[in-house]
């Protein structure tokens, strides 16, 4: 994966997204090509040297069935997958030289598949499945709702599938190569767009740079040389000539 270093996540940001992750894309590469499956996983970070992500697929499911050539990789995503438009930007009123771009969290977590058709091991991850699931529910459902015939036959429909990691590579592109004037507009025009989600994730990427630019602007905002670029209705407010620039890189998604 291209990562730029200013996307370059920390640790706790990778854990974090394993942990609360919804589903991911389980990719082999097998005799008869690229095979991939969409499925939720539990992380369990002290399997092996790295971690594992622990899943199942249905057993009519070919690709538990076909042998892997090489690593497999399972593709996570998290919050923060929004377009970004040119139109957010306040730089846009002055240069024009803004295009649109697309941000998102991910993780490539590659390593060795393991397949487990054992009914023992397969009611364990779906009990622990649930419980991520549905442990934040006032009535949170339990797999000894249902009655246990029905349940085994259920688990005899399903295979076991464990991720065990061998190497991550994860991104998180929230703004942070645009200038803290920039990345306000970004974070507004979401909320106005009502992405709430993407955009508070671009405010916890960029929180310190944020919360310095909202603290210059109430405090000399009061004084004179100050320019105003507006963007729909938010007001930004910055000292002309002097405020912090982006590297320049554009970036296309």
């Amino acid at each position: 994966m291209y990562i730029p270093a200013h996307f370059s996540p920390d640790e706790a940001l990778v854990d974090e997204l394993l942990r609360n992750h919804g589903a991911a894309d389980l990719v082999t590469v097998t005799s008869q090509g690229l095979v991939a499956t969409m499925l939720p996983f539990v992380w369990v970070p002290s399997a092996g040297s790295h971690g594992a992500l622990h899943g199942h697929v249905a057993r009519n499911n070919d690709q538990w069935k076909l042998p892997v050539t090489g690593e497999a990789l399972a593709i996570v995503r998290g919050p923060g997958d929004a377009y970004i438009s040119p139109g957010f930007y306040p730089s846009k009123l002055e240069t024009g030289r803004v295009v649109p771009t697309w941000n998102y969290v991910t993780a490539h977590v590659y390593g060795e598949l393991v397949v487990h058709d054992d009914p023992v091991w397969v009611e364990d991850l779906v009990r622990r499945l649930t419980g991520k699931h549905e442990g934040h529910r006032a009535h949170p459902w339990s797999v000894d709702d249902a009655p246990r015939s029905f349940i085994e036959g259920q688990l005899r429909a399903i295979v076991g599938m464990e991720l065990v990691v061998t190497r991550i590579e994860a991104k998180a592109k929230l703004s942070q190569n645009r200038s803290a004037e920039d990345v306000e507009g970004v974070i507004e025009g979401l909320r106005e767009r009502g992405d709430k989600q993407a955009a508070d994730a671009v405010e916890r990427a960029n929180g310190s740079r944020v919360s310095r630019l909202a603290l210059s602007c109430e405090v000399r905002g009061r004084g004179g040389g100050w320019g105003r670029a507006w963007r729909d209705r938010a007001v930004i407010v910055f000292r002309l000539g002097h405020r912090s620039r982006a590297s320049g890189v554009i970036v296309w998604w």
